[in-house]
């Protein structure tokens, strides 16, 4: 980089504006013409250059660079335009005046007119870049002070584009007060250009954040048909997706001039559409045509967006266009004070002795404006016909209600203020580095007579200040400035005059990102409800209900689809319904999961109280049948019905209607693995003593028959008890390897109702319930069988038919359960078991102590010995 002042400086004169000398040998050049551009200049040790729109139009076309290039005739003086190059003179002088900014540097400007022309401006940013010098010696070190170290401009982005392209080869930094196109912010393209307004893509952002506050998502977009437009409308498409939830519902591009066709065809598509909000990104010429067409085809009802370029235009705050334009929200830029401006404007003075054959100064083109006078007559006869020459005299101040004194509303100068101290700054930076520890190669510091302008681009990069507004002022590593826009309010009071309010601010920070701040009590509503419209292509989707986005139509336009069972949306506009976890099911709305309702065969509900009660019912049953066997326990029907083995069958029908109770209450996992432990021990317990007593019963009647008495060895106490526990103990072992093996568990059953959790219990093994179930059918088969073979035989030594009748009664329970618990769900499953728990229990209790116990109550006469033997007699 060490040549680059050699290249900016020498081969822009060599290439651009000079023609070599036909000597091989020759030391110099010279200019192929120069340029008399509108100019304000103003010696200094280092010159600054501005570029300013100081006129609205131009004859101006020829961009050729001929010996003579021909001079341009611009008109339309600006004001607006004058004090923005103003402000610039402003902010120099006062850095001139400042001692601890550049002390011992004296700062000068030459800023130029562009006249609204890309080639006017071209031309003047080279003139800055090159200087004017009419002849250029060439040294081998072209050492010296560039003729301009920095330029601040240009105002237009397509200039800025343009000039910024060809500066960017050297370097020279380009500061812009007013060029947002977001495609400068390109650093490969533009690696020296800086600007102190923030870029489109910042003010696309700013307008999102507005849509998104006011949940308008169906927009229009007008754009005009330059870089300002076209990158503007690239950003939003890109920004306004998904992520925003907005779309746009046309774009449209607005034509340079008056083309009623073209005009008349857009505001059609305007009315035809269902947006009511119209984001305009375009000029205020494009906006005067449009509006006009507006008014003609009377399109009223519509929020207008205006984006900073014709925010603040009072061309369109007129009781013409205001009827449709009232109630605006327009992005501007920031506001700020400049303390001392006004008193800087009241000394602008004419320039009495500027001579030009190409016309006037800057200042002096601006006094004939305001005083409406010539300094020298345009044409013959012009004093004749009424004309006034301007002595220089005129007293500024009595001009102090005009616009150029109006510094009420300070945007695009606090931009030129704000861009002029950057680089100021960043040449005090520069100055303040010490010789020895500099940032360029060798720890080596620029200085002012070798400066290069890279140099001074590496200082821009890092400078950071703070204005005398409070604004922070930094660029980040794309040249922009750290973003904050004003948001304004176009309000149309009652006497008709047009108020722009500021209604709020949308900043970006590096902390909190953007912020968007709005009072909403200020703003104004063009609207008879006096309330912001609403802007959708389809309704918003309440919660329950998801988003189906219609065939054919933007993103914004879709369907409301109630959500399935068991999915719900609790947010307006899901896109998706959300499952509910599987222990829960979605409300009759749709819009939250509740709990799914549990289950299981409870205590607190009628079914589960009956059986419970049945339950207690047969427990005191079988305590009631103990106690009258124990009072009576040497009565003769007692002592006949072997005594022992009655008490052990009372005591296991006991423990079967308690092992009832463990079916009842939600499922645990003690409670899963003891309930059919419980119930197989019990049943095989009391069935073994039926079998063995059935047993005994033939046992004795053989044994009462001549020659019979050795069968009775074989079915004394001791293998009567002997039996009954090796017959539970096969149980208890098959229950032992079901509980090791796979041991039944609780178990959430969520597919028996879609919106119940049935609690279970899971049997763990078929095998082991199938083989219960088997051993305890196989015992009571066996004693029904004998029971059966035995039923006719003397009544004095037979209980066969009331054993006969009650294994019938069981076989009948336990044959009907299989089918009704495979087809039962849920709690059923558990009830059925139960019931046939409690209805084998009962029939078995019936049936062999029924009986008994009449005659012990009831017919105490027939509960003698001589009664028993007697009936038998007589049998």
């Amino acid at each position: 980089m060490r040549s680059s002042l050699n290249s900016y400086y020498c081969i822009l004169n060599l290439l651009l504006y000079c023609s070599s000398s036909s000597s091989l040998y020759s030391s110099s050049c010279h200019l192929q013409g120069q340029f008399h551009l509108n100019e304000l200049h103003k010696t200094g040790d280092v010159v600054l250059g501005g570029l300013f729109q100081v006129h609205f139009f131009s004859d101006y076309s020829d961009l050729s660079f001929t010996s003579e290039p021909p001079q341009p005739i611009c008109h339309g003086f600006d004001i607006t335009g004058f004090r923005q190059a103003q402000t610039m003179a402003f902010a120099i002088d006062e850095i001139n005046r400042n001692p601890n900014l550049l002390s011992n540097v004296t700062l000068g400007y030459s800023l130029y007119d562009n006249c609204l022309q890309l080639g006017i401006g071209f031309r003047g940013a080279l003139s800055l870049a090159s200087g004017q010098k009419k002849e250029v010696t060439i040294e081998e070190t072209c050492e010296g002070t560039p003729p301009v170290v920095a330029i601040v401009g240009d105002s237009s982005s397509t200039r800025s584009i343009a000039i910024s392209t060809v500066l960017g080869l050297y370097r020279v930094p380009l500061v812009s007060y007013f060029a947002t196109c977001s495609c400068l912010s390109d650093r490969q393209k533009f690696p020296s250009f800086f600007r102190t307004i923030p870029s489109d893509s910042f003010q696309v952002s700013a307008m999102i954040q507005i849509l998104k506050h006011f949940g308008w998502t169906w927009t229009g977009l007008l754009i005009s048909d330059d870089d300002y437009g076209v990158h503007s409308a690239r950003s939003f498409k890109s920004l306004m997706g998904p992520a925003s939830g907005g779309c746009l519902a046309y774009t449209e591009v607005l034509p340079w001039g008056k083309d009623q066709a073209e005009l008349r065809r857009i505001v059609d598509v305007m009315r035809e559409s269902t947006a009511r909000v119209v984001i305009v990104f375009a000029h205020e010429s494009h906006m005067l045509n449009l509006m006009e067409e507006v008014v003609r085809q009377n399109l009223s009802g519509l929020q207008w967006i205006a984006s900073e370029a014709w925010t603040s235009a009072a061309v369109l705050q007129t009781p013409h266009f205001m009827p449709y334009l009232g109630g605006t929200l327009g992005i501007a830029i920031r506001r700020g004070e400049i303390t001392g401006l006004r008193d800087f404007l009241l000394k602008t003075q004419p320039d009495l002795h500027y001579n030009s054959s190409h016309g006037n100064s800057m200042v002096n083109q601006f006094w004939e404006q305001m005083f409406q006078c010539r300094f020298s007559p345009p044409v013959a006869g012009w004093l004749e016909a009424g004309g006034a020459l301007c002595t220089g005299q005129e007293v500024l101040e009595n001009m102090i209600e005009e616009e150029f004194m109006d510094i009420s509303d300070l945007r695009p100068e606090y931009n030129v203020y704000k861009a002029v101290y950057a680089i100021a700054y960043a040449l005090d930076d520069m100055l303040q580095c010490e010789p020895g520890r500099g940032p360029f190669s060798g720890d080596t510091c620029a200085h002012l007579q070798r400066l290069e302008p890279w140099q001074l681009v590496y200082y821009l990069e890092k400078v950071k200040f703070t204005t005398s507004f409070g604004d922070h002022v930094s660029f980040d590593e794309n040249g922009d400035a750290l973003p904050i826009y004003d948001i304004m309010n176009w309000a149309w009071l009652p006497d008709g005059s047009t108020h722009v309010q500021n209604v709020g601010e949308v900043k970006r920070s590096a902390f909190k990102g953007e912020e968007l701040t709005l009072d909403e009590k200020k703003l104004f509503w063009n609207f008879q409800s006096k309330k912001p419209p609403q802007s959708v292509c389809s309704e918003s989707c309440p919660p329950g209900t998801r988003m189906a986005r219609k065939k054919g139509q933007p993103e914004c336009c879709f369907d409301c689809i109630p959500c399935s069972e068991r999915k719900i949306s609790n947010t307006t506009n899901s896109r998706e319904c959300i499952s509910c976890p599987e222990d829960f099911w979605s409300s009759p709305q749709r819009d939250h999961c509740v709990p799914k309702k549990t289950e299981f065969l409870s205590y607190h509900e009628p079914l589960g109280i009956c059986l419970a009660t049945a339950t207690v019912v047969g427990t005191f049953l079988c305590f009631v049948v103990l106690a009258i066997f124990i009072h009576h326990l040497n009565t003769p029907i007692v002592r006949a019905n072997n005594t022992e083995l009655s008490f052990l069958l009372l005591v296991s029908l006991k423990l079967c209607f308690l092992c009832s109770l463990l079916f009842i209450g939600q499922p645990r996992t003690w409670t899963c693995q003891l309930r059919h432990a419980a119930f197989g021990i019990s049943f095989v317990l009391c069935i073994s003593c039926i079998l063995v007593k059935t047993m005994v019963v033939l046992a004795v009647f053989r044994a009462s028959k001549p020659g019979g008495e050795a069968s009775m060895k074989w079915f004394g106490a001791a293998q009567q008890r002997g039996t009954v526990l090796v017959l539970t103990s096969v149980q208890a072992a098959i229950c032992t390897v079901w509980l090791v093996s796979a041991s039944p568990a609780p178990h959430k059953n969520v597919h028996y109702h879609n919106d119940k959790i049935v609690y279970e219990c899971v049997i763990g093994s078929t095998i082991g319930f199938g083989v219960l179930l088997g051993y305890i059918g196989l015992l009571a088969i066996l004693s029904f069988l004998l029971a059966f073979l035995a039923r006719n035989l003397p009544d004095s030594f037979n209980e066969a038919k009331f054993i006969t009748f009650s294994m019938l009664i069981f076989c009948a329970v336990w044959v009907a359960f299989i089918p009704a618990y495979i087809n039962s769900p849920g709690k059923y499953a558990d009830a059925v078991e139960v019931f046939a728990i409690l209805a084998s229990s009962f029939g078995l209790l019936v049936a062999l102590f029924g009986p008994k116990c009449y005659i012990i109550l009831l017919r105490p006469e027939r509960n003698t010995k001589k009664a028993i033997m007697g009936r038998n007699s007589r049998s």
